[in-house]
């Protein structure tokens, strides 16, 4: 079952062998099911990145938005810091373990409203357990700073989201992901489509997050290696295996 832990803690991900979603085919009165993964198991560690690869369809994105508790067709027992899934709010879940997808939207009319939306909903300002949270959205000094830190000095802040290039957009996702501060990030494809000098600036941002941050960072990628990874793990027809001496695509 599917363990997060973090920060001081060995950080360890299991899925049991029954973890399944709908056929497409399947009528309403004779429900099919088709098992994808049997007996998934990998550990993350404070501070890690790991690389997942495999060949398209093989259950990739499929096995991020399980673990974020996003797929409503595939049923899986999830533990963070040992506590199940079953005893928190999937919305504090989430806030817990981002799912990054690759095409993330950017809402609001200013680059500084789109980084900000996330500390407008209730999750980002009130506990589980409805007790406000003592953490504030990030100020304008805090704003910057990040920015510059991370490699995003060249993105005004009042600028339309719309206005800005891929590359650009796909930083900005990335870097309200990190505002938010999850203890786990599930990064999809967050580079896909991206010339290499962006490419190299998510990466860059990814590495600051796991160092400076210990979130512990799963990256599904069908680029070469970049050497930020220190672990890398292959998807294929159901099995996860590790792979030793460099990474297969």
């Amino acid at each position: 079952m599917p363990k997060v832990t973090t920060h001081n803690d060995r950080a360890s991900l299991r899925l049991p062998s029954l973890f399944r979603r709908f056929s497409h085919h399947a009528s309403d009165e004779q429900t099919q099911y088709r098992t994808l993964f049997a007996d998934l198991s990998f550990t993350l560690e404070r501070g890690d990145i790991v690389d997942l690869v495999g060949p398209s369809g093989s259950g990739k994105s499929t096995l991020l938005t399980t673990l974020a508790q996003l797929n409503p067709h595939a049923s899986a027992e999830l533990y963070l810091e040992g506590q199940p899934s079953t005893s928190m709010s999937p919305e504090w879940w989430r806030r817990q373990v981002a799912y990054l997808p690759q095409r993330p939207t950017l809402t609001g009319e200013t680059v500084r409203e789109a980084i900000l939306m996330p500390f407008t909903l209730r999750v980002h300002r009130f506990g589980d357990d409805g007790t406000a949270l003592t953490e504030t959205r990030p100020d304008e000094s805090m704003l910057r700073r990040t920015l510059d830190t991370v490699g995003c000095s060249d993105i005004e802040l009042e600028r339309s989201p719309q206005d800005l290039s891929v590359g650009q957009q796909a930083r900005v996702c990335l870097l309200r992901t990190l505002l938010t501060v999850p203890q786990v990030m599930l990064a999809d494809e967050v580079d896909a489509g991206l010339d290499e000098d962006n490419a190299d600036k998510v990466g860059d941002m990814l590495s600051y997050a796991a160092r400076e941050k210990g979130m512990a960072i799963i990256r599904v990628r069908h680029r070469e290696a970049d050497g930020r990874a220190n672990r890398t793990m292959r998807l294929a027809a159901g099995v996860l295996t590790q792979v030793e001496g460099g990474e297969t695509r």
